[in-house]
């Protein structure tokens, strides 16, 4: 029996996501790497990835690259790709409130509606969070629009998974604290965290192969920190 899963990360070009695109290439898995940028996705020699330059918040963008794959059946989407800008909420304009929303829920949900024809009823959409998008929990100055757009995506998690429940796939969220990223240098500056990419990598791609066997509609902190 083959186990080789097909998979999809967006923002995979660097950070976390690049560590989940190397950790499923080193299970054999198949890999479809989107990313604005894929300068470092360029260096990974493997038959199993297939890279592409997409920008999520590109509509046209996407329904091509989707044409491009519409005869295929895919296990497994991460839904990593993400954007913070850290400013006073005075001071963070609509527009800038707008490309927040545009990466963090709009593209999200523009790729997460053009691949749920293409997966299958056992399928794992896994939408990776922030704990400052979870309600109750220490929220910080500067991230108004950033953790307000995560918040945002936790909740679209739960009602997905209520709407697709009969049919597939299956929804979760990691809603994850620090990680030694470029995001986390601009949230806290000066700020570093004990968790590295690569390892908060294990934890995501070893969920989302297994995790809906055991969640659906789940939020769930992912965290030692916050930050």
């Amino acid at each position: 029996m083959n186990s080789s899963k097909n998979i999809i990360v967006t923002g995979a070009g660097k950070g976390i996501g690049f560590e989940l695109v190397k950790w499923f290439l080193g299970k054999n898995h198949k890999v479809w790497a989107i990313s604005r940028n894929i300068k470092k996705l360029n260096k990974i020699e493997s038959d199993n990835l297939l890279k592409s330059s997409v920008d999520i918040t590109n509509e046209d963008q996407i329904k091509n690259w989707v044409n491009g794959i519409k005869n295929l059946k895919f296990d497994i989407l991460v839904n990593n790709a993400g954007y913070l800008i850290n400013k006073p909420f005075e001071k963070t304009s609509i527009d800038e409130f707008k490309q927040i929303y545009d990466v963090n829920v709009f593209g999200l949900v523009s790729i997460t509606k053009k691949i749920i024809p293409v997966m299958k009823s056992e399928s794992h959409i896994v939408n990776i969070s922030s704990m400052g998008g979870i309600t109750g929990t220490q929220k910080f100055p500067g991230l108004s629009a950033y953790s307000s757009s995560k918040g945002a995506v936790s909740i679209l998690t739960e009602l997905l998974a209520e709407e697709y429940k009969e049919t597939g796939p299956y929804f979760n969220s990691l809603a994850l604290g620090s990680v030694q990223t470029e995001m986390l240098k601009k949230a806290f500056p000066g700020y570093n965290s004990n968790l590295s990419p690569k390892k908060i990598a294990d934890y995501i791609c070893k969920f989302a192969l297994e995790g809906h066997n055991f969640y659906n509609g789940k939020v769930l902190p992912v965290t030692t920190s916050n930050p």
